[in-house]
């Protein structure tokens, strides 16, 4: 008797699979490209609906545009789900999550529409835009810039750690050379002031009046411009080195585990050891 895992997908699904979820076929990328340019155009109607002279006088043309595009991405999203053998792996995953967000808000719009929830509809639509995420999974040199940041992690969060001690420091020493005539009336208050100061963005709505006090806010500044460059460097160096490291540039997808990442020329799946789309 055969086990469950010698199940073999029919060979219209296995077609499928290999359109929707690889791109090393003309059909995949076709598929990949024409579902890029719907990406594209949806957040580009999503940012003219919000025009207020544009939405009331092309409303019903976005309303059918919106639908048609959302009818594009379901579509998409149950042939993701019925092609792989696993469909709960997608469907928890981040991208599976992000296909299903992506079609959510015009549903939920439709069903409890009203006058009474207009506001809470159109904050919904709006969420629209995060259909951008989608873009990502045809982006190859995000997966290098994505291990890069990971990467760093550590050695960034040790310089926020620093960042935020010197903020505390500076905040309590301004707090006491100030005080509350120059604004600084509590300690709280002087660390938005150093963070604001340290960060170079400079809102000017608290400023110190004595020399003292301006003094500090010279070196805090001086201090800032120094510090903007250090995650850069850190996640540029990782960035490189991430970037000299050979890197599988296939995109084959695993129609029974959805697994990704394989090497280059690799023929079984290194998660299950089913057989790939090859």
């Amino acid at each position: 008797m055969k086990e469950k895992d010698d199940y073999k997908p029919p060979k219209w699904k296995k077609k499928l699979h290999e359109v929707i979820y690889e791109a090393d076929t003309p059909a995949g990328k076709f598929f990949d490209i024409a579902l890029l340019v719907v990406i594209l155009l949806s957040i580009i109607l999503v940012m003219l609906e919000s025009v207020s002279s544009y939405r009331s006088r092309y409303y019903w043309s976005f309303y059918i545009a919106e639908w048609v595009i959302t009818i594009i991405f379901s579509v998409e999203y149950i042939l993701r789900i019925i092609t792989i053998r696993k469909p709960k792996k997608y469907i928890f995953s981040f991208y599976g999550i992000v296909d299903l967000l992506s079609t959510l808000p015009t549903y939920i719009a439709f069903v409890f529409g009203g006058s009474n929830l207009l506001f809470a509809i159109r904050a919904l639509r709006l969420l629209r835009v995060f259909r951008i995420l989608k873009i990502t999974r045809y982006i190859g040199e995000s997966n290098k810039l994505v291990n890069a940041l990971k990467n760093s992690k550590p050695k960034i969060l040790v310089f926020l750690f620093a960042v935020l001690i010197i903020c505390i420091i500076t905040g309590t020493v301004m707090h006491l050379v100030e005080g509350e005539a120059g604004g600084f009336e509590n300690i709280p208050i002087s660390i938005y002031w150093s963070i604001v100061t340290l960060t170079t963005v400079g809102f000017g709505d608290i400023h110190p009046v004595t020399p003292l006090g301006r003094l500090l806010a010279s070196v805090l500044m001086i201090m800032g411009y120094g510090i903007i460059a250090v995650p850069t460097g850190i996640v540029s160096a990782e960035y490189s080195r991430s970037s000299k490291e050979e890197i599988p540039t296939n995109t084959q997808v695993c129609p029974y585990c959805n697994e990704t990442k394989h090497l280059n020329n690799a023929e079984y799946c290194h998660n299950c050891g089913k057989k790939l789309n090859v």
